[in-house]
This record gives structure tokens, sequence and C-alpha cells, in this order.
């Protein structure tokens, strides 16, 4: 039912095909921190789903420092991400074996984030599924990121397919919402946790074991 008579599976990627989100979290606190910001816990869900730009200016509004430039500081918190990345094991178990069981039905894959655009083969090689995406597309590319539904509307014309006829698989409020605004059906990824449950997803998934 989740798949039937669409053309086009769009993911999401931190959090839905590599499990990177908590190195975000771990690189924001450490150059954050070094740059005078007070970190919570309170903020830090807060910018939990904005762009590495979003949360920058969003750490900088609330403590501003001089050691080094907003831009300077944004390409700190990605380039520490990436050490993480190259250092761990990434991968969402499973997506590999899903997304090629997708294509094997004749869908085309694609892939919408809010991480940069530089940033994207990094992780999809290191979880070592660069291979099978036919299309991606960054929010940095975009006016607007998530919640907005740009990012998501621009994989669907990288993919010749109509926004009707794609299924995106989201694990955040931000992201389900930009694929309900794009036309999308949405299915909410809880990658196992009991405690996540999306009312606005149109389907739950809560693992990639077929």
């Amino acid at each position: 039912m989740m798949f039937e008579n669409k053309k086009a599976v769009i993911f999401d990627m931190d959090g839905v095909v590599i499990d990177s989100e908590r190195f975000w979290s771990i690189a924001e606190r450490e150059i954050f921190t070094s740059l005078g910001v007070k970190i919570t816990a309170e903020n830090c869900r807060l910018t939990q789903k904005m762009t590495v730009t979003e949360a920058s200016n969003f750490w900088f509004g609330i403590c501003p420092w001089n050691k080094v430039s907003i831009q300077e500081a944004e390409q700190m918190v990605v380039n520490r991400v990436i050490e993480l990345i190259k250092s761990c094991d990434c991968e969402i178990a499973h997506v590999r074996e899903f997304i090629k069981h997708l294509k094997s039905r004749g869908c085309k894959i694609g892939l919408a984030t809010n991480s940069p655009a530089y940033f994207i083969p990094i992780c999809l090689e290191r979880a070592g599924i660069a291979d099978l995406f036919d299309a991606v597309a960054s929010a940095e590319d975009e006016k607007n990121g998530k919640p907005h539904p740009d990012v998501y509307l621009t994989a669907a014309r990288k993919l010749d397919v109509k926004p009707g006829e794609c299924v995106v698989i989201e694990d955040s409020y931000h992201g389900i919402l930009a694929g309900k605004k794009a036309g999308m059906t949405v299915i909410g990824f809880t990658n196992g946790n009991p405690e996540i449950s999306f009312d606005i997803a149109d389907y739950m998934l809560h693992s990639y074991v077929r």
C-alpha cells in the first residue's frame, strides 16, 4: 500500500539513510562551546532539524562571538561532523537492501536533505549506498529549507516525476511537513524507537527489515 502506483521514493538523509544526527549534536556542542556559547539541551532540540547555516545563525543570535565569522563557524561544524562520520559506521541498518528492493520494483530513488550539498556524497559513500540514488537535492540550494517543500519539489523534478507520484521517507516533523506540502505521500520513519509517532504522516515505518 505504501508504494502502490508510485514511481519514486525520496529519502531524507540524516536519521533515515545514515545515522549522523548524533554527530551534528556533538559537533555543535564542541564548536559553539569553544566559541563561548552556553549550550542548553532545550536550544539543541530547537536546532536539531535546522540547516547548519540556520543553526549557526541561531547560536550567534544567542551569544555573538568574534573569534571567527559565522560562515567559518559553520564550516568548522561541518568539518567536525565529517571527521566523526569517517571514523564510525553510519549506515542505518538494512537500508541498502531496502532501497535495492524498491529499485527492483521500478522505483526511482531520490534524496532530499537540509545538509550542505558537498556533504551528501561523503555520507552516502561512507555508508556504501551512493550508487543507489538517481538524484539528490540539498536545501542549501533552495531559498528555504524544510519545513518548506522546495527541496522535495526539486528532487521530484530531477527524477522527472510528479510530486503526487512520490513517496517521502522522513524522521522529523519538519521533514514530514515539507513532504506533505509538496503534495507527496509521506512515511514517518522511527528506526525502531517505540516512543516516536507522527500523526501527520500517511504511514509509519519502524525499520527497513522486510
